[in-house]
């Protein structure tokens, strides 16, 4: 046995100092130099490009077969002659021998410096790559004859690895002519471990990005663990880490840094599923979170499912950080604080947020969001809300001008507030519920808003179960097809009571009472303004168990008798009023004014009838009052019998009204006969131009 066991070592050792050998004598025998025009026809056979071997090549047989490349270049496509395709300024790739005797293929490391690749679509969509990619269609007559051949078994592929990449130093350039985009990657470096199927093989990667269209540069960093199987069709990534830093004048900030983490990452080409663990997104100060994500179809039409959540952020800030001015809100804590979180599934053309819990400030919000098609803007949505202060989003101005609006005129503005090419592409149907509702400093409770948008056409149905001991129910209709929106509403409030919503609204009341009432209006424009001035329409009104304060009727009319009898005025009260059981009217608006002829007001003492406009515009009154204080009110038999009467006029604004009494309403038919005497005797001498002054006045 010692025998052939020296025998057998005798042999091993010979061959290893035969490859010694061979290693050493060969490059000094074969110069690789010589094949150079080999090398580069066998390329021009098979892709129709020159290849340009500058450098000078080397040779090395151990421990493996090696070859070392200086600047290598290869032409571009006929229609892309002004640069080459690519250049390399240097290269090496070593094969080990030894697993080639058991057919494995071990790469030692490849590695290439200075690679420029210079990649471009011409304006006819073609690329400066597809004669390199294109497919070889085999002749008919080829094929026929064959058809009923057996395929020919696969061989077993061997097994393949490489002990690294190193890319130094590349650069890629994109030169889109069709749509004028030019996209440069310089500066980039890959670094791997040894690589081999179904092992996981550590990779680093840097670049830097430059859109010269946007003028924005990315530098962008890449660590992660890479899993292939043989069939190159399932992969898996562990403990992935992308950093991208976005830099520009157009950049927040003028730098931007964005990093996604993933755990652990899977993705099965052949059954078309992908599943993703442990996903963390995070740009500037918003951080989305994944626990677990899954994908289907994804080469067909990928659709990602998972449970998604954003951290605490404040919206505000982030605004800023976008060079987005905010504009000044009566709240300075506004838009601090947003959260959210939600079932999502989405594809290429859709988002389906279902269980979505969202936090903006002091508000919770529940429900879901369906974007069924981006691109034609179909929404779906039921959002349940449990409390909302809409005046402190609102602007400082908007709560000292305390302009009149009711809640069907609020949401026309804030859907006018959008642009209106947005609300013509909406198609969307939804509801949104308030539990709570502060706007204009109204508050509602229990509200309901019913919103369907399609074929330019805005709809809405709002209903307010609870307003200020009554409730309120509206329907709003904006048509977007003209130059203008043109606005249709129709508004009805059951037995409000008009003294609170008068204190939060106006910071006071100066009337109380329920009231009835309902509107219909239409009007056009993009601005509050454009729609005052155009509003056309009818709303009529009725007032039970009222009471005007700082107003008294009975006491106007005994302080002009008063006057004319020259007899003490009554005593000053601050608490004057003016009660009745009930007042109803009708009005018409044309153009922003609103006409009233039949006003009524009835008490047991008192009767008033009243006339006049109110232009919404200017908020400017013209109106006059005709009261009469009566000893007892008409009865079926009996008519009215009146102690007193008088005439008052309404002027100035809404906001500050003015009255003037006209006195001669208050003479009696006994009071008047004496004034025309002392006129007539004034007349006889003095002339009639006093006489004529004095009537005038009194009339």
């Amino acid at each position: 046995m010692g025998k052939p066991f020296k025998i057998i070592l005798s042999t091993i050792a010979a061959l290893i100092l035969l490859l010694i050998a061979l290693a050493c004598i060969l490059p000094l025998v074969i110069d690789p130099n010589d094949f150079k025009p080999d090398i580069a026809a066998a390329v021009k056979d098979k892709t129709g490009r020159d290849l340009m071997l500058d450098g000078e090549l080397k040779l090395s047989l151990f421990p493996g077969i090696g070859i070392s490349a200086g600047k290598i270049a290869l032409s571009n496509a006929p229609e892309f002659q002004d640069r080459l395709f690519a250049t390399i300024e240097e290269s090496h790739v070593t094969v080990l021998l030894l697993p080639l005797l058991s057919k494995k293929v071990e790469v030692n490391r490849i590695v290439l410096k200075g690679l420029v690749l210079n990649l471009a679509k011409n304006k006819q969509g073609i690329t400066n790559w597809d004669d390199l990619t294109a497919k070889t269609v085999a002749p008919a007559a080829a094929v026929v004859g064959k058809q009923d051949e057996q395929p020919v078994a696969a061989a077993i592929p061997a097994i393949f690895t490489i002990g690294g990449i190193a890319i130094e130093n590349a650069r890629i350039t994109w030169d889109d002519l069709k749509t004028e985009q030019h996209i440069e990657l310089k500066d980039l470096n890959l670094n791997t471990d040894k690589f081999s199927f179904d092992e996981p093989v550590g990779i680093a990667a840097s670049l830097t990005a430059l859109n010269s269209h946007a003028n924005t540069s990315q530098a962008i960093k890449l660590n992660t663990e890479l899993t292939v199987n043989e069939k190159l069709d399932a992969f898996t990534l562990r403990h992935s880490d992308l950093q991208v830093i976005t830099s520009g004048e157009t950049v927040p900030g003028k730098s931007l840094t964005t990093a996604l983490t993933v755990a652990d990452a899977a993705l099965d080409m052949n059954r078309q599923t992908a599943k993703i663990y442990g996903l963390q997104l995070t740009s500037g100060d918003v951080t989305l979170a994944a626990a677990e994500m899954t994908g289907n179809a994804i080469k067909d039409k990928p659709s990602f499912q998972g449970s998604v959540t954003v951290a605490p952020f404040s919206p505000a800030k982030v605004l800023q950080q976008f060079a987005i001015s905010l504009p000044a809100m009566q709240d300075a804590n506004a838009l601090s604080k947003l959260s959210a979180n939600f079932d999502l599934t989405a594809t290429a053309d859709s988002a389906d947020l279902q269980n979505l819990g969202l936090t903006l400030d002091d508000s919770q919000i529940k429900g879901f969001i369906n974007i069924k098609d981006f691109a034609q803007s179909i929404i779906g949505f039921n959002l349940d809300i449990d409390a909302l202060d809409v005046d402190r989003y609102l602007s400082p101005a908007d709560k000292a001008s305390k302009s009149i609006a009711s809640p069907a005129v609020l949401l026309a503005a804030g859907l006018s507030a959008l642009p209106v090419e947005s609300l013509r592409k909406l198609n969307a149907d939804g509801t949104v519920s308030l539990g709570k509702l502060k706007v204009k400093s109204l508050a509602m409770q229990d509200i309901h808003i019913n919103l369907s948008s399609k074929n330019s056409v805005v709809t809405t149905q709002q209903s307010v179960k609870q307003f200020y001991q009554g409730s309120y129910s509206g329907n709003l209709s904006m048509d977007t097809h003209g130059d203008k929106p043109a606005l249709s509403v129709t508004e009805k409030i059951d037995h409000v009571h008009i003294e609170p919503l008068l204190k939060d609204y106006k910071g006071e009341a100066k009337m109380s009472g329920i009231v009835d009432a309902s509107a219909q209006l239409q009007g056009q424009g993009l601005k509050a303004d454009e729609l005052k001035a155009s509003l056309n329409g009818q709303l009529s009104f009725l007032f039970k168990d009222g009471v005007v304060k700082g107003f008294n009727l009975q006491k106007i009319i005994d302080e002009g008798k008063a006057i004319i009898k020259g007899s003490a005025l009554p005593s000053d009260s601050k608490n004057d009023q003016t009660l009745f059981s009930e007042m109803s009217g009708t009005a018409a608006i044309t153009n922003g004014l609103i006409r009233n002829n039949d006003l009524v007001a009835k008490s047991s003492t008192l009767l008033v009838n009243g006339k006049g406009d109110l232009n919404l515009n200017s908020e400017a009154l013209d109106y006059k009052i005709d009261a009469k204080l009566l000893d007892s009110a008409a009865t079926a038999t009996e008519p009215e019998q009146v102690k007193g009467a008088v005439a008052i006029e309404i002027a100035g604004t809404l906001s500050k009204p003015t009255y003037m009494i006209d006195i001669a309403s208050l003479l009696t038919d006994k009071n008047k006969a004496k004034i025309d005497k002392l006129i007539n005797k004034i007349d006889k001498k003095l002339g009639p131009g006093l006489g004529d002054l004095l009537k005038g006045l009194l009339r």
